[in-house]
């Protein structure tokens, strides 16, 4: 495609603080020829938007639309979104994606580069979009019952009645009715939308309809545009291209100058939210010029873990370490166990021969499958009586899977037993496990995928059990993480596990008393070619595999991951 048939791009800009940058960066994209529709927040002053209106008068691809009140959490945000949009589409009938940015939003990369991206997916929409019938979504809110109750007052300004005002409709069991053909989704504000998908979104027969009921719902910026793109899109990918980080409550990660090398990384186009006075991220970001080397597709992952590390460091702390901010507590517990013993969670999943190979590693070991499966015990070399008279019926096991528990220990005093856990076992022995100092207990989290991916199954029923999985996952990696866990704890997100494997098995085996530097022999580790197209099908029908980890893109290799920068080291 030649310059002159590249499809432009229109940009929409929501700004409410530092005008000043704003305008900066409004000029950064109607130098690239894209036009600009920017939306001021009604709380500004007139004044001083009359100012900036006249600053930018000399550049005609930068105009202004009618102003909404945008508090947070509010219908604003959205009618501010949609009356710009449609400013876009009627002077600009040309463009072929609109782009959703805000006034703390700043280019990554050239916008040329932005721009030839979006020519090769001319069809394609890029907006988060996750299913609340399979995915946790929200950070210490509501999920569901935002879209079936009523929020009549403000959660910032009148919080006490808007709490009492919940009990009351749970109490009566008020609720509203969702429209019919609509699913609610959720997902980040900040998306790219194709004209076609936005005109069908703006010009939905029945929009009044739908957009009443959106007015009462809680925080409707981050499920308008998110379950209406669902309806209209035809080629929809589940992902933003703008870099935008949350904190464990919900707060949006703020970038100043020394995180440039971390921006650098992430190959993405745009980031939010960036500090106002971060003058180097501005100064070097914005006269990046285009190179003659194809650049890598956008791709989070590569900082999306250091990220998690810092959110594991900053909330659960380290071990042994007392400061005022986080001081430990909890009840002392004698240990409920009589001897140490191993718990593997997802090996078994990713290496064919995990269980043999730990024991060519640790012949003092006995290695067992699935103690704890739902349909029965799985003891190793098949046996259907273990030491103590231990039978493989989980009926009776499951009368008491902690008196199974310590008695198979007790048992087996002097030789360590070693088996295999995974969210389809029984879910009772959780905190047994968690609670007890003898225990170690190493997670790939995400290893369930592949199972399912190597099944042959239908598409919907993976689907199904994918989204079951990791629920029990995550409610048992939160009784792994939480402040009575006594156990000696190891979590890798598969995508971690793949990256490092070797890492991954010398660290288990230092945990387990293996006293070699250095590993002879690795287990082998299953076929995962395709599996990366797999968790992007997951994704783009709303089942969000977010304890996987952070794949790469369908078009990089997982291979080519190990080559990576060196890591962003926390301290």
């Amino acid at each position: 495609m030649t310059q002159k048939e590249t499809t432009k791009i229109g940009i929409v800009m929501l700004v409410h603080e530092s005008l000043k940058r704003a305008e900066q960066i409004a000029r950064v994209w109607a130098a690239a020829q894209c036009p600009v529709v920017i939306h001021v927040d009604s709380s500004v002053s007139d004044d001083i938007v009359a100012r900036m209106k006249s600053d930018m008068a000399d550049v005609p691809l930068i105009n202004f639309c009618d102003r909404f009140r945008c508090e947070w959490g509010s219908w604003g945000l959205v009618a501010a979104t949609q009356a710009a949009s449609e400013m876009m589409l009627d002077r600009y009938p040309d463009i072929g994606h609109v782009y959703l940015s805000s006034g703390s939003c700043l280019p990554l990369r050239p916008v040329q580069e932005l721009i030839d991206y979006l020519d090769a997916r001319p069809k394609v929409d890029f907006i988060e979009s996750a299913s609340l019938k399979d995915v946790d979504w929200t950070v210490g809110g509501f999920d569901r019952e935002r879209f079936e109750r009523y929020f009549p007052f403000s959660w910032k300004r009148q919080r006490r009645l808007f709490d009492w005002f919940i009990q009351v409709q749970r109490r009566l069991n008020i609720k509203r009715t969702i429209p019919d053909g609509i699913v609610p989704h959720m997902g980040s504000q900040w998306w790219c939308l194709s004209t076609t998908t936005l005109k069908a979104i703006l010009k939905a027969p029945n929009r009044a309809e739908l957009d009443t009921y959106f007015k009462g719902v809680w925080i409707p910026d981050e499920c308008y545009f998110q379950t209406m793109a669902r309806k209209y899109s035809t080629a929809l990918e589940s992902r933003s291209l703008t870099l935008s980080k949350f904190d464990h409550q919900g707060k949006p990660h703020v970038f100043y100058d020394d995180h440039l090398q971390l921006l650098k990384r992430s190959d993405c186009f745009v980031a939010r939210k960036i500090w106002p006075k971060a003058d180097k991220l501005y100064d070097y970001f914005l006269n990046i010029t285009v190179g003659p080397e194809k650049r890598a597709e956008p791709s989070p992952s590569k900082i999306d873990r250091i990220f998690t590390r810092a959110h594991e460091r900053r909330v659960y702390g380290r071990q042994g370490l007392y400061m005022q901010s986080r001081f430990p507590w909890g009840n002392a517990q004698h240990a409920i166990t009589a001897a140490p013993y191993c718990v593997f969670q997802g090996f078994t999943e990713l290496f064919q021969n995990f269980e043999s190979w730990v024991t060519k590693m640790r012949p003092d070991t006995q290695v067992h499958g699935h103690l704890f499966h739902p349909d029965q015990v799985e003891f190793i070399q098949g046996q259907t009586v273990f030491t103590g008279g231990l039978t493989n019926s989980a009926k009776i096991r499951d009368r008491n899977p902690k008196a199974f528990l310590t008695s198979l220990i007790w048992n087996t005093r002097g030789t360590k037993q070693v088996f295999q856990y995974g969210p389809g076992d029984t879910s009772e022995i959780g905190n047994v496990l968690a609670e007890d100092p003898n225990a170690y207990i190493a997670v790939i989290s995400g290893a369930w995928a592949i199972p399912l991916f190597l099944s042959g199954r239908t598409f919907n029923s993976i689907r199904k059990t994918a989204a079951l999985y990791q629920r029990q996952e995550t409610e048992h990696l939160r009784k792994l993480r939480a402040t009575n866990t006594k156990a000696k704890v190891r979590i890798w997100t598969l995508a971690d596990a793949v990256d490092a494997p070797v890492n991954t098995l010398q660290d288990i085996l230092t945990d387990m008393g293996f006293e070699s530097n250095h590993l002879t022999e690795l287990p082998v580790m299953r076929d995962l070619d395709g599996f990366v197209e797999f968790i992007q099908s997951l994704k783009n029908e709303g089942m969000h595999p977010h304890t996987v980890g952070d794949f790469p893109m369908p078009n990089q290799t997982i291979a080519t991951r190990s080559s990576a920068q060196k890591p962003y080291v926390i301290k």
